[in-house]
């Protein structure tokens, strides 16, 4: 017997890539998460180059999309993760250089905190290399935890790292 269906929601998810050719790596992301059963692609941001936190590594390309998902935030988190390992992600330590990274920021207005998995995600309102796109594609969405906007938040950390956005290809 299978889950019942969830009522859409929308779901933010950030994507990240500093190994291998990122640029096709992120695309191909693109096109798998789209292609999830449950999952539909709504927008995209830009492709953004951002210094890596954590270890010395190469520069990440970071983006990131919205989806229409009539999955639960677990099996949203479980789509995530098969994705990471398709395009050749191993967790090897914590912040380390990875093929492909991605994280749910958001599902709809839910809070949720499980050992597994935490929504909205902990972090993202530290990081412009998140806040920065999500606000390109969504920039009124409230934080349920802040009542603050993407946009209001992406405006606090702005100034924080030099983000290169990416010019598109013609």
């Amino acid at each position: 017997m299978s889950a019942p269906p969830v009522p859409p929601q929308r779901a933010a998810i950030a994507l990240g890539s500093n190994l291998g050719d990122s640029l096709a790596i992120l695309e191909g992301a693109l096109s798998s998460l789209d292609r999830v059963p449950g999952m539909r692609l709504l927008a995209r941001s830009s492709w953004y180059r951002s210094a890596p936190v954590g270890p010395i590594q190469p520069d990440y390309l970071n983006g990131c999309v919205l989806l229409e998902v009539t999955l639960s935030p677990k099996a949203v988190l479980t789509a995530l993760h098969e994705t990471e390992l398709r395009f050749g992600r191993v967790r090897l330590e914590r912040w380390g250089a990875r093929s492909l990274d991605l994280d749910l920021i958001l599902y709809g207005s839910l809070q949720l905190e499980t050992p597994n998995l935490h929504v909205p995600h902990p972090r993202f309102r530290e990081r412009a290399f998140v806040l920065l796109p999500l606000a390109e594609i969504a920039p009124g969405w409230i934080d349920p935890l802040t009542g603050k906007t993407v946009s209001d938040l992406a405006s606090a950390v702005a100034g924080q790292n030099a983000l290169q956005r990416l010019e598109a290809e013609p």
